[in-house]
This record gives structure tokens, C-alpha cells and sequence, in this order.
């Protein structure tokens, strides 16, 4: 893990952390996992996003690396007034194009979710999926956060530790590897873009959670921030159950295997909600 950021080198790495998702944005929604594939899935999320931040009643979200909006879309059919923020122009770009083609009025614009630039107390939700374990400084990412929710305000984090495996994941993996090698089942397409100079390793090599986001330290991050109470709830079994479907059967199990959990932290406070 890293210690101490240092802002002058690190600025060279948020901007390579921006190419690489750029340079996924064409392929992204054909994943599982990322985009949704069933109703079944959509129904799982909207599950989970009722637990922690209950319905959306017209309060204001703030979808923080929307990418191409799947998670601003599960979050405007609940009734929440949506803003989409990602610092990839091309991902952006097919975020609107798919609100523009489902009628939606979600608003999408380029900024860092490290550093919004959104006014003090100026939404009563923030959720996040898959971008705390890319955090160069999640302290002073959570303190951002933390100063943009409105007093009383919930964050919901729905993330992983993508680094670290356990001997069931290894176990898995090798049993994939082998029955692919024997041709006796067939391998996952691949929806992203050839990486032959492990940018992705070195990009993990190098952000804070190097060795893997727990969900028990995010959530210490969280309290030490101001957040109170924080909760962790690793119950995410409908939705990996729901992608599942899409995947190989081994690829399936794994997915229920890996450290995925959802955070959801408070701001201490009277909500604005009435």
C-alpha cells in the first residue's frame, strides 16, 4: 500500500488511469458484470440500492465514474435526480447516447471524482461501483465526498478487492484453465482491447490499494473521514447469481467467490430528505 501520495508524480498516473478506461469505453457494455443483462440482474441492483439509500423520491445523485452510465440508469428508475461524472470524455460521450436513446434525463459531464469541484452540501447521494480500488488517494477522495453530501447524506461504495485470491479462486482458476486446455469447455469472450504492455499491472502497481481494497479498511478509511455509521454488507449474492448466467460455469462460481461488497457510510446529520 501506499503511504504518502505524491501529487507531482502521481498527476502522470491519473492520466494514464484515464487512458486505459478511455481505451475501454468502446467494448465496456459487452462485458457481464458491467453492463446489466436481465432482468433478473437489474432487479438484484435495485435491490441493493434500496437497502442503503432507500428510494430516490426526486433527492439528488451523484454517479461518481459513471463511465457509460449503467449505474445512473438502475438509480433513475428508483426516482433519484441523476448527474453522471467521469473524467473519460469517450465513455461520457456513449453515457449520453444511451440516456439520449432511452429517453433518459440524466445529465453526464467530464470532471474527477477525487476532486468534483461541486458545491458544499450539494447532493443527498453518492454512489460509486468498481472505482475506490483505482483511488491514488481515497483519504482525500472520502473528505471530498464527505463535503458534498448534504448533512445526513449516504454514500454507497460497491467494490472488491481484485488483487488478492483465495485458495477456493485459485483452485477454480486452475480447474478453468485446465478444462479449456482440454477443449472440454469454452473459454469467455474477452470484450476489452489487447494490453500487451500490462498497463493495467502497472496502473494497479501503483495506486493506493496496490495490494487489494478490503472492505474492512475502506470502511476504517471511512470513519477516520467522519462518516458514522459505516456498514459493510457482503449479501451480493443475487446479483452474481444473476451474472452468472452470462458467464462460463466456472467463471460463474469464481465471481461468487472474490471479495465484492457493498459500503454504505453516513454523513452525521438531519437529512434533507422529508
Amino acid at each position: 500500500m501506499i503511504d504518502t501520495i505524491e501529487y507531482g508524480k502521481n498527476d502522470s498516473l491519473r492520466d494514464e488511469i484515464k487512458a486505459y478506461w478511455s481505451g475501454r469505453a468502446a467494448t465496456f457494455d459487452l462485458s457481464p458484470g458491467h453492463e446489466i443483462f436481465s432482468e433478473e440482474e437489474r432487479e438484484a441492483w435495485h435491490a441493493l440500492i434500496l437497502k442503503h439509500l432507500g428510494p430516490g423520491e426526486g433527492l439528488s445523485a451523484l454517479d461518481l465514474a459513471s463511465g457509460t452510465g449503467v449505474i445512473s440508469h438502475l438509480m433513475d428508475d428508483l426516482g433519484f435526480q441523476v448527474t453522471g461524472m467521469d473524467w473519460s470524455e469517450t465513455m461520457l460521450a456513449l453515457a449520453r447516447e444511451k440516456a439520449k436513446s432511452r429517453g433518459r434525463s440524466i445529465r453526464f459531464f467530464v470532471g474527477d471524482a477525487e476532486n468534483t469541484m461541486e458545491p458544499d452540501e450539494s447532493a443527498d447521494v453518492i454512489i460509486t461501483r468498481h472505482l475506490v480500488w483505482t483511488l491514488v488517494d481515497p483519504r482525500a477522495s472520502f473528505a471530498e465526498w464527505f463535503r458534498v453530501l448534504k448533512p445526513g447524506g449516504r454514500l454507497l461504495i460497491v467494490d472488491g478487492d481484485f488483487v488478492n485470491t483465495s485458495w477456493r479462486e485459485k483452485l477454480v482458476k486452475k480447474l478453468a484453465a485446465g478444462l479449456e486446455g482440454l477443449g472440454l469447455v469454452k473459454q469467455d469472450q474477452p470484450h476489452k482491447p489487447a494490453d500487451p504492455e500490462n498497463t493495467f499491472t502497472s496502473i494497479l502497481s501503483r495506486v493506493y490499494f496496490s495490494n487489494g481494497a478490503r472492505a474492512g479498511e475502506v470502511a476504517a478509511l471511512l470513519r477516520q473521514t467522519g462518516f458514522e455509521p459505516v456498514a459493510i454488507d457482503q449479501e451480493l449474492q443475487a446479483i452474481h447469481r444473476a451474472q452468472a448466467k452470462n458467464f462460463s460455469l466456472l467463471k460463474g462460481i469464481l465471481r461468487g467467490l472474490q471479495h465484492r461488497y457493498a459500503v454504505c457510510a453516513v454523513k452525521p446529520g438531519i437529512t434533507g430528505k422529508t
